[in-house]
C-alpha cells in the first residue's frame, strides 16, 4: 500500500504481545520499516541503534514505562515525534505529556482511526517543525497538537466554540487574526453575528484568566 508514511520507520512499544503483533502488522503495511518493543528498556535499545522517525508507546509497561522512557529520550532528542497511548485519561498524565512536548495522547483501545490521526500529525511536525506548545504566559500554556490548555499546572475545560477560537489564536500567537478569518474558523455555514462573537471572546477571556486578548478594532484580535 502506497501512503504518505511509506517512507517513514515507526518504533511500537506495547507490552500486550497480541496488541503489539496487530498494530506491528498494520503499521507494516502503511511504513517503510517497523520495529517492535516489549517495554521501555527494550525501546531504548532499539532507539540507540537505528534511529526511528516515530516512537509510539503504551505508558503503563513493566520495567521501564512510557513516560519515563519518552523523558530519557528528550534528554538528547526534543524533535522525534513520541505518540503514548493509555487505557487512563489522568489529569496528571496529560500534563507530563504536555511537559514532554509529545505528538499526541491516545486513549485506548487505539483503533486503526486513531493511529492515522496521530501518523498524520506526527508527520507534519516531522516536515514543518511545528511547535505544539504555544506559551501564552508565564504561567499559561497551549499543546495545539492535543488541543489542551493548562493554567497554573491544572487543564483548563472548553466548550467547542472556546476550544475553536483559542486554537485559531494560538496557532497565530502575537498575530492579528480577522473577524472574517474567525467567521470561517467557526461559523462558515451559518454566519457570525458580532454580539455571538463578543460573548463568545468574554467567555474565553474568563476562562483565560489574565492571559490577554486584544482587540485591534475594527479588525480582529490578537492573542
Amino acid at each position: 500500500m502506497q501512503t504518505e508514511f511509506s517512507q517513514l520507520t515507526i518504533l511500537y512499544v506495547e507490552d500486550d504481545e497480541i496488541i503489539r503483533k496487530n498494530a506491528l502488522m498494520y503499521l507494516e503495511n502503511i511504513c517503510k520499516k517497523v520495529w517492535g518493543a516489549k517495554d521501555g528498556l527494550e525501546a531504548l535499545e532499539i532507539y540507540e541503534d537505528y534511529n526511528p522517525d516515530i516512537i509510539i508507546s503504551d505508558i503503563k509497561m513493566p520495567h521501564l514505562n512510557g513516560l519515563d522512557m519518552a523523558k530519557k529520550i528528550r534528554l538528547k532528542d526534543k524533535d522525534t515525534p513520541i505518540i503514548l497511548a493509555t487505557a487512563f485519561t489522568d489529569t496528571s498524565y496529560l500534563l507530563k505529556a504536555v511537559e514532554l512536548q509529545l505528538i499526541k495522547y491516545l486513549v485506548k483501545p487505539i483503533t486503526s482511526t486513531k493511529l492515522l490521526d496521530a501518523l498524520n500529525l506526527a508527520y507534519e511536525h516531522l516536515h514543518q517543525n511545528i511547535d505544539s506548545v504555544v506559551k501564552l504566559s508565564s504561567h499559561g500554556i497551549y499543546d495545539t497538537l492535543n488541543q489542551t490548555l493548562i493554567i497554573k499546572e491544572g487543564i483548563v475545560k472548553l466548550t467547542k466554540n472556546e476550544l475553536a477560537l483559542l486554537d485559531l489564536l494560538a496557532k497565530k500567537h502575537k498575530q492579528l487574526v480577522t473577524y472574517k478569518e474567525i467567521e470561517n474558523h467557526i461559523w462558515l455555514d451559518e454566519g457570525m453575528s458580532m454580539d455571538t462573537l463578543r460573548s463568545l471572546m468574554r467567555s474565553l477571556r474568563k476562562k483565560l484568566q489574565d492571559i490577554p486578548i486584544e482587540n485591534v478594532s475594527g479588525l480582529g484580535y490578537k492573542l
